[in-house]
């Protein structure tokens, strides 16, 4: 991955907790990182294939100087998401310095890094109760209109037998394949926030559901969480979960098993 790389973009703005700071300009000084892929610009020597680094600077300075922020925290992810937002980047790794902070030691400067990347993620997506393909063209709907997630492949939608005892009414089922800069956990609340929003109600186990949404991967990763597991600890039992995958992702290679999904 190539990388471009901004190294003291200073702006003088109005960000702090003190009603002083609010008021008062200082100056905030921002290093950013952009991963991204300008082998393209190089073969052309054109601009239209790597990332406007002066464009970066403009999108940066706009959002310093129209917003108002508590936390420098706020400021670093707010521009981070920008970028990935505006422009071909595949991460980005932004610091905020603020070296006229309200400190009373000695110190150069504070200043705080966040970094955000891209990362393709698989969900499995069910209903069983009213409308069911509405229940699932609305799902999707929603989480292609969530910041931070584009939703790029979806698979037939597939009518299955209810799973795990609870449930009366058969399934319509389908798999998405998304592309997110949000953490795990940050896309799981989104997940539950459409789920909500779709008629959700939580009230046995495998109960029939007017939505539900799965995470099965997230990239490579493999988590171990008390409220999150990924990859989904039940995909493999599951041929409505199984059948779906294997048509948008047959060569996706499970981080866990370390078999592509188009084996299992």
């Amino acid at each position: 991955m190539d990388t471009v790389k901004i190294r003291g973009l200073k702006i003088d703005a109005r960000h702090g907790v003190r009603e002083s700071e609010k008021v008062n300009a200082q100056p905030f000084i921002f290093d950013i990182d952009i991963g991204c892929d300008f082998y393209g610009g190089f073969e052309k020597d054109d601009l239209g294939g790597t990332v406007n680094y002066s464009a970066v600077c403009e999108r940066v300075a706009q959002i310093t100087l129209e917003r108002s922020f508590n936390l420098i925290e706020t400021l670093a992810y707010t521009c981070a998401y920008a970028i990935l937002d505006g422009f071909a980047a595949h991460c980005v790794t932004l610091t905020v310095w603020k070296p006229k902070a309200p400190v009373k030691r000695e110190f150069e400067s504070v200043g705080v890094t966040v970094t955000v990347k891209r990362t393709v993620a698989y969900l499995s997506l069910g209903s069983s109760m009213g409308d069911k393909k509405k229940y699932l063209d609305d799902g999707l709907e929603l989480l292609s209109r969530t910041a931070g997630i584009k939703v790029k492949k979806v698979s037939s939608y597939l009518e299955t037998e209810p799973y795990g005892g609870v449930a009366k009414n058969g399934f319509l089922n389908c798999a998405a394949e998304i592309e997110t800069y949000l953490t795990p956990q940050r896309l799981l609340k989104e997940i539950h926030r459409v789920e909500n929003a779709c008629g959700r109600v939580r009230k046995e186990r495998w109960g029939d559901r007017t939505l539900d949404i799965d995470i099965i991967f997230f990239g490579g990763e493999i988590i171990r969480e008390s409220d999150l597991i990924i990859p989904h600890p039940e995909y493999r039992k599951r041929d409505f979960v199984l059948i779906p995958l294997k048509e948008i992702a047959p060569g996706f290679v499970c981080p866990d098993c370390g078999v592509a999904v188009k084996y299992l």
